[in-house]
């Protein structure tokens, strides 16, 4: 059954249910004067604007202020589609500039609770110039170090999608919501209705998250609190985890140094590719009281199942943290990081990185999606970082698709993991030697936690915790 058209809220039923009670002050909007029926005369247009006027009890089709959101002060942006379809014209673009202004000079993340079907054609050109206007204003706050957090209502379509929208720091959505840069009346009649919505806008990497209604002030919140409180001091590395659970080999004493590590380099590669072993989600888990997700690359994929990326509260400050899942990571999951790492740097927040991958992916669809112009891009945000970036090896560190993400001179192990120039068995078969030299091949490689300290490559070997 297709998914029920959400119900459209008022500018203020939106803010009544985002707002923390009692606290939303709006502010005065920019005074602006023009001819008879707007700046190209058409004819209608004032009395058009009149009846939605009446009909909303607003002046425009938006409504700005500031309120706090869980606690978090913040401006508030949102749409009245009532008055002429949230349609952006000369006025609405004075509001959102004045909004943006001010969240720069009082410091505040900017919040658009969106719903719009574009421009207002009785502006014509002026009114999509608006825009460039909300693009300017934007890229200024963005600029400034100031989060911003788009919420999509229902629809949310046109320059408001391609602007407010898509263009904010952190994408949520309602479910059901229309989204997408054309609207409903402007697509073509075979297109398919299910690629507009707010849940293919996630699949596609567009969206972060799709958050109930009923939800939404606490997940704001959460994201408003995170992002206004980074860290001051580079991230720790977790504490290893527990057993690898690896099978009895019968020979116990032999797999094992006196410390605790792989006795050799094969053993190690058994280690880490032990499906026992802890991996990304446990290691988080531990390490952060509530986190969030930042989902996608917003160049039309993301790899759920290969990157986890987000903020999370460790200590009460706010950590952001890309970890590989122990899956060969697609190109999405490395702009993903990418994303999360230009973030968080623009933020001040100190990155966690988490290693555990046999690779990149490497099969044909990769490479049409531009396996190594992705993992280029994340070699040079973290080569580019401002912010401290620390790095934890837990499982597998396969070759550049696990180097891309780890950070130069800050990079630490577990005991049950390894890295590697290339997989041993792939080492072997370059050199043309026979599987049996497989386990050879893995101790030249020098891949044990041990060898990589010695080697320099990572700084230590964590241990688990008393």
């Amino acid at each position: 059954m297709p998914e029920q058209t959400p119900e459209r809220l008022s500018a203020r039923r939106i803010l009544a249910l985002v707002a923390d009670p009692d606290t939303f002050a709006e502010l005065p909007p920019p005074a602006r004067q023009s001819g008879p029926d707007g700046p190209l005369g058409w004819q209608g247009y004032d009395a058009s604007r009149a009846r939605a006027a009446e009909r909303t009890g607003e002046e425009e089709s938006v409504v700005v202020g500031t309120a706090r959101i869980e606690g978090t002060a913040a401006v508030l942006i949102a749409f009245e589609f009532g008055f002429l379809g949230g349609s952006l014209g000369e006025r609405t673009g004075d509001r959102l500039e004045a909004a943006y202004v001010h969240a720069r000079a009082h410091r505040l993340p900017v919040v658009p609770l969106v719903a719009t079907g574009g421009s207002r054609m009785q502006e014509g050109m002026l009114a999509l110039s608006q825009l460039q206007r909300v693009a300017r204003q934007s890229t200024l706050t963005r600029e400034a170090g100031l989060p911003q957090i788009a919420v999509l209502r229902d629809p949310t379509t046109g320059g408001g999608w391609a602007t407010l929208g898509a263009g904010a720091d952190v994408v949520l959505a309602l479910p059901g919501a229309q989204v997408g840069f054309a609207g409903s009346r402007v697509r073509p009649p075979d297109a398919d209705p299910a690629a507009y919505t707010a849940q293919a806008q996630l699949a596609a990497g567009a969206v972060d998250a799709v958050v109930p209604l009923a939800e939404l002030r606490t997940v704001l919140g959460l994201w408003l609190r995170l992002l206004t409180a980074p860290a001051t001091d580079p991230a720790d590395p977790p504490a290893a985890l527990g057993a690898t659970g690896l099978p009895d080999t019968g020979q116990p004493d032999t797999d094992l140094t006196d410390t605790g590590l792989p006795a050799t380099g094969w053993v190690a590669v058994r280690r880490a590719r032990s499906p026992q072993r802890p991996r990304a989600h446990a290691y988080l888990d531990a390490y952060f009281t509530r986190r969030v997700a930042l989902v996608g690359d917003r160049c039309g994929g993301a790899d759920p199942d290969g990157m986890l990326c987000g903020f999370g509260e460790r200590n009460g400050r706010t950590i952001a943290f890309a970890a590989q899942t122990g899956a060969a990571t697609r190109p999405a999951g490395y702009r993903t990081a990418a994303r999360l790492i230009r973030l968080a740097d623009r933020l001040d927040i100190p990155v966690l990185t988490l290693v555990d991958t046999p690779g990149a992916a490497n099969d044909a669809d990769a490479e049409r999606q531009g396996a190594g112009a992705a993992i280029a891009e994340l070699f040079g945000e973290v080569a580019a970082a401002r912010m401290p970036i620390t790095t934890l090896v837990i499982g597998e560190g396969g070759s550049g698709g696990a180097l891309a993400l780890a950070a130069p001179g800050n990079t630490w192990a577990t005991p049950d993991s390894y890295f590697s120039v290339i997989a041993p068995e792939l080492a072997a078969a370059i050199l043309k030697r026979p599987p049996e030299e497989v386990e050879a091949t893995a101790d030249q490689l020098r891949i044990r936690p041990q060898d990589l300290v010695e080697l320099g490559v990572v700084r230590g070997i964590v241990t688990p915790l008393p």
